[in-house]
C-alpha cells in the first residue's frame, strides 16, 4: 500500500502523541522518521514507531527528556539524551557541536543515553548543511545483541552505524555515507521478515552459525544474527563503533550486563571540521569537484545506468516517493494499527492504513 508522505507524517504524530509526547516532539520525531522512508530507509521510518511505544510503555523511552550538557570543555562537549527521543536529543546536541565549531573551527560531541537516533545520516547532514565535515561513530544497546563478530557464530553487538558527510559544493550536492557496520540493518530484516521476502545470502547466519538467507532467523528462538558487511572490515569499523561512540561516552560497549528489555539505546561521537580551517576552502570545494566528475565519468557496467555517489540513491528515491507516495508492507501496517489501537488513537486518525 502507498501512503503519502503528508499522511505518513499525520499518522505518526498522532501514534506518538497519544503514547506520551507533545505535539511539537511527536512532529519532529514523525517527520524524520518519514524522511527516513523517503530516501529508502524504511528500516529505520515509520516501521520503528511501535518499538517507540513499547519504548515508552516501559519507561525506557523518556518522551519529554531533553539533552543536557554534562562536561563542557570548549571544542569538546559531553551531552546526555537522558533516553529522550533520539531525534529530538541528538539535534540539540549537534547544535551544540556547531556552535562550537564555528568557534574552533572543531568540535568534537560525544553523546549518550540517548534513545534510537534514527538515520546517523541526519545528524551528517546537520553538520554538512553547517558548512563543516562530519564523521560519526555509534553503537546500540538493546535488550539483545544481533550481529555476530567476524569468525563468531553468535551475536555480540549490534548494527553499530558509522557516518562522514562532507558539504555541498556550487557543482555538486552534499556527500553522505551513512551505514550500518552489518551486512544488512536489522530493519531491513524486519522488513523482510514482515513481507515474507528473503535477504540477501551471507548476510544472516542461523542460531548454528550457518548461512541462510531467511530473515525468520532474526525473530524466531533460537534466534541467529546478522553478519558484519566485507567481513572482517566491517566487523573492525562495529567495535570502533562500541569503542569510540559508547566508551568514550560513558554510555558503555555492549555488554550483557546492559541489556534491558523495550530499551534501544545509542551514543554516538561526532567529529566536526570546518573544511577552511587553513583558509582553503574554495580549492577543496574545486578539488572535490574534480574528482566527484572523474569517478562519475566511468562507463557504467552492465545493467546499471551510471555511478552514484553516496547520497545519490536517497535523493532519487526521495523525488519519487514524494511525487508516488511511500510503500507501506502489510506486516508494518498491522504493526503500526496495533501500536495506535493500543495507545488509544482515535479511529478516525487511522485513515492512512485503511
Amino acid at each position: 500500500m502507498k501512503i503519502s508522505a503528508a499522511d505518513l507524517t499525520a499518522l505518526a504524530t498522532s501514534i506518538l502523541t497519544h503514547a506520551g509526547g507533545t505535539p511539537e516532539a511527536a512532529g519532529k520525531v514523525a517527520t524524520r522518521l518519514v524522511s527516513a522512508n523517503l530516501t529508502g530507509h524504511d528500516s529505520h521510518g515509520v516501521g520503528m514507531i511501535p518499538a517507540y511505544v513499547e519504548g515508552i510503555l516501559a519507561g525506557q523511552l523518556i518522551p519529554h527528556a531533553a539533552a543536557q550538557i554534562m562536561q563542557d570543555k570548549g571544542p569538546f562537549v559531553l551531552v546526555d539524551g537522558h533516553q529522550g527521543f533520539g531525534h529530538i536529543v541528538a539535534e540539540q546536541a549537534m547544535d551544540m557541536a556547531i556552535e562550537r565549531a564555528r568557534a574552533s573551527h572543531f568540535a568534537v560531541l560525544s553523546l549518550r543515553n540517548s534513545f534510537h537516533l534514527g538515520r546517523l545520516g541526519d545528524w551528517g547532514a546537520m553538520a554538512a548543511d553547517a558548512g563543516f565535515i562530519c564523521i560519526l561513530y555509534a553503537n546500540v544497546q538493546s535488550s539483545r545483541p544481533i550481529v555476530a563478530p567476524f569468525g563468531g557464530s553468535d551475536a555480540r553487538f549490534v548494527t553499530n552505524p558509522y557516518c562522514t558527510a562532507i558539504p555541498a559544493t556550487d557543482k555538486n550536492p552534499m556527500f553522505l555515507l551513512d551505514m550500518a557496520t552489518s551486512t544488512i540493518a536489522m530493519g531491513k530484516a524486519r522488513v523482510a521478515n514482515l513481507s515474507g521476502k528473503t535477504v540477501p545470502e551471507g548476510s544472516v547466519i542461523d542460531a548454528q552459525g550457518n548461512p541462510t538467507n531467511d530473515p525468520s532467523v532474526m525473530f524466531d528462538e533460537p534466534t541467529g544474527a546478522l553478519t558484519t558487511f566485507g567481513q572482517h572490515k566491517g566487523f573492525g569499523l562495529a567495535l570502533l563503533g562500541d569503542i569510540l561512540g559508547g566508551s568514550f561516552s560513558g554510555g558503555g560497549a555492549y555488554l550483557p550486563e546492559r541489556e534491558v528489555t523495550s530499551r534501544i539505546l545509542n551514543n554516538m561521537m561526532a567529529i566536526l571540521i570546518d573544511p577552511d580551517v587553513f583558509g582553503a576552502a574554495e580549492a577543496f570545494g574545486m578539488d572535490v569537484d574534480k574528482y566527484t566528475d572523474w569517478v562519475k565519468s566511468s562507463p557504467p557496467a552492465p545493467g546499471v545506468e551510471a555511478v552514484q555517489l553516496p547520497g545519490d540513491p536517497e535523493r532519487r528515491s526521495a523525488a519519487d516517493r514524494q511525487a508516488n507516495g511511500i510503500f507501506v508492507d502489510p506486516g508494518t501496517l498491522a504493526q503500526l494499527a496495533q501500536a495506535a489501537q493500543s495507545v488509544g488513537v482515535p479511529q478516525a486518525d487511522l485513515v492512512a492504513l485503511i
